[in-house]
């Protein structure tokens, strides 16, 4: 079931819920992109109420600003609000696990439970992205001089895609399923918000240089689960400070999946997040 969620600025954010259970509400990576989640919310079906929802300026939400992390911490709220009730669980993927976290330290009397799946953590000290650049470049292989090729341009919109799916089959740990799962990824394609992505990118960068994020870290008493696969081209130590910081946090690592370990190893992944859902708050 669809429905727009209207944010108390007035922006019109595209929602979906399926499956039965207790509310689980999604928060996509990017940023800058649409929600991908559906295949995630379809595996946890018989679990819980999956609630997606495309941030705004992005995919089928309203493309308006502004593009700030407390902006989606508030619209997060509204969705919540909307169409979860006063506490649910949450989980975000890559950018949309920092925006989870985000909201359970600002409100964590509404967040039950808080699934954070393949983060980059808080630590700005241990800057992952130069790793992540060499990785990237290693894993493109054949792909790469297509990819530097269509970054130094204008592109298209069939460009655009194009090289979104190159650089998405990077986050893959199998090489033979690699490209279609990116195409997967970019079908339907709805398209890049890149005002988003550089706005919420720099704030983040400056957020975790100049706030008390790991403090406040420390003072969340609410269960977390941290879940990822090794083969993630982003350092998975990056996360290791967050680990470390939160007082009622489990691990896990699913062997054998890179940066959507949902879709490499989805059983795993499923009971990992069942498994953990099921524990008391």
């Amino acid at each position: 079931m669809t429905a727009n969620v209207r944010t108390e600025d007035g922006c019109r954010l595209w929602a979906e819920q399926t499956g039965v259970g207790p509310p689980l509400v999604f928060c996509h990576g990017g940023p800058g992109v649409w929600g991908y989640l559906g295949p995630l919310a379809r595996l946890l079906d018989g679990d819980a109420r999956a609630i997606r929802w495309d941030q705004r300026g992005c995919g089928r939400s309203e493309r308006r600003g502004p593009y700030s992390v407390d902006r989606f911490v508030a619209d997060l709220d509204a969705v919540r609000e909307h169409l979860a009730g006063p506490r649910t669980a949450v989980l975000g993927h890559s950018w949309g696990a920092h925006l989870a976290l985000r909201y359970a330290i600002e409100h964590p009397e509404r967040v039950s439970h808080l699934i954070y799946v393949s983060g980059t953590g808080i630590d700005p000290e241990r800057g992952w992205h130069p790793h992540y650049e060499r990785n990237l470049r290693r894993r493109l292989g054949p792909h790469l001089h297509r990819w530097e090729a269509l970054g130094a341009r204008d592109r298209t919109p069939a460009e655009e895609r194009e090289r979104a799916v190159l650089q998405w089959s990077a986050d893959f740990a199998d090489p033979d399923a690699a490209m279609t799962h990116a195409e997967d990824l970019a079908t339907p394609w709805l398209g890049i918000n890149h005002d988003c992505n550089r706005a919420v990118n720099a704030e983040v960068k400056h957020e975790l240089r100049t706030s008390e994020i790991a403090a406040r870290c420390r003072t969340l008493d609410l269960p977390v689960l941290i879940i990822d696969g090794p083969e993630d081209i982003r350092p998975r130590w990056s996360v290791d400070s967050l680990h470390r910081g939160l007082t009622n946090c489990r691990r896990v690592s699913l062997a054998g999946a890179g940066h959507l370990p949902w879709v490499e190893k989805p059983d795993d992944f499923r009971t990992a997040v069942t498994t953990f859902l099921a524990s008391p708050t």
